[in-house]
């Protein structure tokens, strides 16, 4: 058992769910090392004193996630191996009153945008002055870069809004500044998120103006990749397409969640958007901006969801052929008007659709890989694994996405963190096998 000492105090802060919650963690740990707390991410070497969990709550497993690791860590408190325990973010937000009856060991908990009171419970301050200075947990050549937070959509099934709050934009001089400084830090690849990327602006400036947002980035010297996530479909703005494809610094990538293809389920999710209109934007993009890499992410199982519904999302993902697809399944989550229908998908249904889908979109993932073979792409090496170089295209994500794998033996001019030119050699459902090309 670890008994109370007059040692300086250790924090552990543990994040779970996507990257925006990541950011928020990193701007925790940004303003603790500026209160001089010693601050680790993630550490499972158990020495810490002090743990933060920053939780999601966005669907069941999810929520399930967060709850046993709170629950995992009051039993450790409990043990006396750590002293104080901490909960933030979207769940605690949310469920704030149910959790601190059920889990009484946790000494307080804090919503999404209470930092500044989570910081004065560790007698820490709360320091304006460390805005922009965010120091990243992911690997050093690449980081998140929040550029709004909430949303305004009023999608059936997403619980993001009672969570998260309505769309605030960051300034542009805000966000800019950020990228210098991690700029100079070493990153080069910077991806841009927010519950719905096309907003931008709209609260700060009266227009949408994430157009000059991605001018004003793609400046910055030493940024080389710029990517856009979680982009709303309804009332898309065209003109961003025109600075993807003029701006060298921005990916020919977009992340665009489409939820579904079938008219009636669009309309029972209240996504404002209809096949026919889906399927002209998409014509739209990827005529504006040729060879775009696009990723989308589909939900099964919505309530009233029937087998021709998802026959229909199946002939779309056919006839689309994107490039990246994620699916979900539906959770049915409180306070959200889907909660009013009743859940009628059974949970195996749910799961064997979204098999289904996966199925379909790994074969056409393997025929465009295919297609690879033989071309030349400029790759941003993450790490080394086994005996292969391990890294992504201008179509990839972290984490997400396909890989590149490159022979280390055979190929040992590449450095981590550092672009270089390969050759496609190989191809599988979501790895590429290549070499380097020598200038």
């Amino acid at each position: 058992m670890r008994t109370k000492s007059h040692k300086k105090d250790k924090v552990n802060v543990i994040t779970l769910g996507c990257s925006k919650n990541l950011v928020d963690s990193e701007n925790l740990i940004t303003q603790l090392r500026g209160n001089d707390f010693d601050v680790t991410h993630e550490d499972e070497t158990d020495q810490a004193n002090i743990v933060i969990i920053n939780t999601c709550g966005f669907i069941d497993l999810a929520k399930q996630e967060s709850i046993e690791t709170i629950v995992n860590h009051a039993e450790l408190k409990k043990a006396g191996l750590i002293e104080k325990l901490y909960v933030t973010g979207c769940l605690s937000q949310r469920y704030k009153d149910d959790l601190e009856t059920e889990i009484p060991e946790v000494d307080a908990f804090f919503g999404t945008l209470e930092m500044p009171a989570l910081l004065a419970k560790l007698d820490a301050d709360y320091k304006v002055e460390l805005l922009g200075e965010r120091q990243i947990t992911t690997l050093p050549h690449y980081a998140y870069l929040k550029i709004s937070e909430g949303c305004n959509r009023t999608c059936s099934f997403c619980a993001i809004p009672l969570m998260r709050g309505q769309h605030v934009s960051r300034p542009i001089e805000e966000l800019v500044t950020e990228a210098r400084n991690l700029a100079r830090r070493g990153v080069k690849e910077l991806m841009l998120i927010a519950q719905e990327l096309t907003y931008y602006g709209l609260d700060l400036y009266k227009n949408r103006a994430l157009p000059q947002l991605l001018n004003a980035l793609a400046d910055v010297e030493g940024i080389e990749w710029i990517r856009l996530h979680y982009a709303y479909p309804s009332k898309f703005p065209l003109e961003i397409l025109d600075v993807v494809r003029e701006r060298t610094e921005i990916c020919n990538y977009l992340d665009i969640p489409l939820q579904h293809a079938s008219d009636r389920v669009l309309s029972l999710m209240h996504r404002q958007i209809t096949r026919k209109e889906t399927e002209q934007l998409l014509d739209q993009i990827r005529s504006k901006v040729p060879g775009i890499a696009l990723r989308t992410t589909f939900l099964v199982g919505h309530p009233g969801e029937t087998e021709e519904d998802f026959e229909e999302l199946l002939d779309f993902v056919r006839t689309q052929r994107f490039e990246r697809v994620g699916v979900f399944q539906y959770s049915h989550e409180e306070s959200t008007s889907a909660y009013d229908m009743i859940d009628d998908v059974p949970a195996e249904l749910k799961a064997e659709r979204a098999s289904r889908l996966m199925e379909v979109q790994a074969e056409i993932s393997l025929e465009k890989n295919q297609e690879k073979i033989g071309k030349i792409y400029r790759v941003l090496f993450d790490r080394k694994e086994g005996k292969y170089f391990v890294g992504r295209t201008e179509s990839d994500s972290p984490e997400v996405d396909n890989e590149v794998l490159v022979e280390a033996k055979k190929n040992q001019y590449i450095r981590i963190g550092d672009f270089a030119n390969i050759k496609i050699l190989d191809a599988e459902e979501h790895d590429l096998f290549g070499e380097l090309v020598l200038d």
